[in-house]
């Protein structure tokens, strides 16, 4: 029965029951106390059923305030495209949203007060998920607060949704179980788009991570945010040192201005940018030259950083300047090869001749001493020239180095004296026994030691010792130096910078001490000095220290 229905009896009965009972009371009582009474009777009923009357219109106001709050509720959760569901304390359905209907295949039925497990019969396919969720509701109601999970739904084409579920458990004040509000929302999109995130951020930081060349990011300041564990051994700094500090800290000087000009042209055009041959600090001092490519971050139109990929190109600059070298000794020797012999006998003749007119002359000319000399010049070119040409069968022996370095400075000590060369020998081990074929040694020391005269050297020092399996012999002067470029270039054939040098002195003592499975390093500075450094393994079969 209705409200309204019940409050019409209610009157009805009440009205009937106070004129009966009232009438009743009155009878015995005299006419003029009956009338007065009566008429107090009839006010009294008049403002009951006033109230009565307010009461009802009340109540029905009340109704159609609920009646359009449930409309609104209804358009509302309608127009949601999550699933929303309201359940009472035992688990029925109370009202959801038309998108919650047709996800279950439930459009039609009456679902009012009817629980999961009663509206699992009118859906087939969705019969199972229907029925787990009263074992995933009595888990919200047990931990008596508001739980969140991904839910799988299978779809009638094969696919699978995936829901995030909320679901709200609400008590009465004894803590009875009041009502349960369930809202899922489809995050089938959401999940694999996070899941291509995350692959996409795997595949990377594997780039990135395990690249074989040096990978780091700048923000657009310059300052490095980044850096992948190919910067600690190219750079000898700690990867955690380098985070804050600006990118042009590790770069020489002299590169600097064209990395800046690179880094703002990614900037401003958004486009890569690669630059050739930088010099870069190493930690250590050592020498490094990289290949620098700079790519923009971008999101969307606007430059969030720059990634830079580096390729340490040092060791193979050293090995094309090696390449470009024996090239170059390649030359010589074609040119040797053709030139010497034919050289050699008409300077035979020549000096001959000259030496014959030197007898025969009655007086002293300095032309025929001239003459000489410039031909004993010519037959030492042509001799270096075919020591480049054919290689030479070597007869290595065990001796003695500082044996051969007396020998070079007994040949040289007249020349020294003239010219004011002073020399101090250090003898840490007076016998150093080395594998090497010694006539060859005793050039490349020759020279050495002239070059270090004709640098107008005054004193010259010389250091022999053992260091491990090798033997180290220095040579250092206080001559005029070289500079860095002429630095660069030396060893190469041909090039010389003394009036009378033909450039081929170095080259063949470089070849001498390559042959001697040795090396041999040069350090200058103008107007200080030059330092020559030469390292032999003690016997051939072990390769020299680096």
């Amino acid at each position: 029965m209705s409200y309204k229905k019940k409050m019409l009896l209610f009157y009805i009965t009440f009205g009937v029951l106070w004129i009966v009972l009232t009438d009743y009371l009155l009878y015995f009582l005299n006419i003029e106390t009956y009338i007065n009474i009566q008429k107090v009777k009839g006010i009294i009923f008049v403002i009951l059923t006033v109230i009565f009357i307010y009461h009802i219109l009340g109540k029905r106001e009340e109704v159609k305030l609920l009646k359009n709050e449930k409309e609104r509720l209804t358009t509302l959760i309608n127009s949601m495209v999550d699933f929303v569901n309201f359940k009472d304390g035992q688990g029925r359905w109370i009202e959801t949203n038309e998108f919650g209907l047709k996800l279950f295949q439930l459009e039609g039925v009456d679902y009012r007060g009817k629980t999961d497990k009663e509206l699992a019969k009118y859906t087939e396919f969705y019969h199972d998920a229907l029925v787990s969720c009263v074992e995933s509701d009595e888990q919200t109601w047990q931990s008596k607060k508001v739980t969140c999970v991904d839910e799988a739904i299978p779809q009638p084409d094969g696919s699978i949704k995936t829901f995030e579920t909320i679901k709200v458990p609400l008590f009465e004040k004894n803590g009875s179980r009041k009502g349960l509000v369930v809202i899922g929302r489809d995050v089938t999109e959401r999940n694999r788009a996070n899941q291509l995130v995350k692959e996409s951020e795997i595949k990377y930081r594997s780039l990135f991570k395990y690249n074989p060349e040096l990978v780091f990011i700048i923000n657009v300041k310059g300052e490095l945010t980044e850096v992948n564990p190919q910067f600690e051994p190219l750079t000898g700094y700690n990867a955690h040192y380098a985070i804050g500090q600006h990118i042009l800290h590790y770069v020489e000087s002299e590169d600097r201005e064209r990395i800046e000009y690179a880094l703002d042209l990614v900037q401003s055009q958004k486009k890569s940018e690669h630059v050739q041959e930088i010099k870069i600090s190493h930690k250590d001092g050592k020498p490094l030259i990289v290949h620098c490519t700079f790519v923009p971050i971008l999101n969307g139109n606007d430059i969030r950083g720059i990634i830079g990929y580096t390729t340490d190109v040092t060791e193979r600059l050293a090995t094309e300047e090696k390449l470009r070298t024996t090239e170059k000794l390649a030359v010589v020797g074609e040119l040797a090869a053709g030139i010497a012999h034919e050289i050699r006998n008409p300077l035979t003749s020549l000096k001959g001749f000259v030496q014959l007119f030197k007898i025969e002359s009655k007086d002293d000319n300095y032309i025929h001493n001239v003459m000489l000399d410039e031909l004993e010049r010519i037959n030492t070119i042509v001799s270096e020239l075919l020591v480049l040409a054919r290689p030479q069968e070597l007869t290595f022996t065990h001796k003695n180095i500082h044996d051969m370095m007396d020998n070079v400075l007994m040949l040289l000590h007249s020349e020294m004296n003239l010219h004011g060369v002073s020399v101090e020998v250090d003898k840490e081990n007076p016998y150093l026994l080395l594998e090497c074929e010694p006539n060859q040694l005793k050039q490349v020391f020759l020279n050495i030691l002239k070059n270090s005269m004709e640098a107008h050297a005054s004193f010259i020092k010389i250091k022999l010792y053992r260091e491990n399996q090798d033997i180290i012999v220095i040579i250092e002067d206080n001559g005029v130096g070289i500079n860095e470029e002429r630095l660069k270039k030396i060893g190469e054939p041909f090039y010389s910078q003394k009036e009378k040098g033909t450039g081929l002195g170095l080259t063949v003592s470089f070849k001498i001490v390559e042959a001697h499975k040795g090396t041999i390093n040069y350090e200058s500075k103008i107007h200080v000095g030059t330092k020559v450094t030469l390292q032999f393994p003690i016997s051939r079969e072990t390769p020299p220290s680096t």
